[in-house]
């Protein structure tokens, strides 16, 4: 008789559970102040992690067809770079940073994410757009190395964090609203009022 059970259904209880200990751990390692810190603003380190494996996906699309296909439209690399950069920013931060925060049907939630997003896609490709059009930073106006030094603090820089400070506050103010209580969190019962004791 076979005992082989499936593990289908608990493989992501495991994985968070991993994380978990590994982000219980590195908290244990800080001091006080910066612990209690970190307990404080956690959806916030959480986000800049996001924020950070988006940067990642971010620079390798736009620079991967920057380079080769979209040699001319640097513009287009990037709304493209974006794009595909949300898509993963959905999933990781609607899995992980916001996770204990809902308040909506998922396809809405999915929808605003979506236009948060675009928001932040316009947002994020300004500074190149003026960069390039409006400042002029390209060749020939330009040398080669300067365009390239003009794109990557406009686009990847200055357009990325700006884009991340508005996503933040619009995610958690529209996206994910509500915060909701954790699993397996403890919950204090109230205390009894004077009135119980008394009867």
């Amino acid at each position: 008789m076979s005992r082989k059970k499936d593990t289908r259904g608990t493989a992501r209880p495991v994985r968070r559970s991993r994380v978990l200990r590994i982000a219980k751990a590195v908290l244990a390692r800080l001091p006080q102040p910066l612990h209690a810190l970190a307990l404080k603003h956690r959806e916030l380190l959480k986000f800049a992690v996001v924020g950070g494996t988006t940067f990642l996906v971010d620079n390798a699309v736009f620079y991967g067809l920057k380079l080769t296909v979209l040699e001319p439209k640097p513009v287009t690399a990037k709304i493209i770079a974006v794009l595909v950069a949300t898509i993963v920013s959905y999933v990781l931060n609607r899995e992980w940073s916001f996770r204990t925060r809902g308040g909506r049907e998922r396809r809405h939630e999915a929808a605003l994410f979506f236009l948060v997003s675009g928001f932040g896609l316009v947002l994020s490709s300004a500074p190149l757009w003026i960069s390039r059009y409006v400042f002029r930073l390209e060749t020939p106006e330009v040398s080669l190395l300067t365009q390239e030094i003009a794109d990557f603090m406009s686009a990847q820089i200055i357009g990325t964090l700006i884009a991340m400070v508005f996503r933040f506050w619009a995610l958690r103010k529209w996206v994910f609203p509500d915060e909701q209580p954790q699993s397996g969190s403890v919950r204090l019962a109230p205390a009894p009022d004077s009135t119980d004791e008394a009867a």
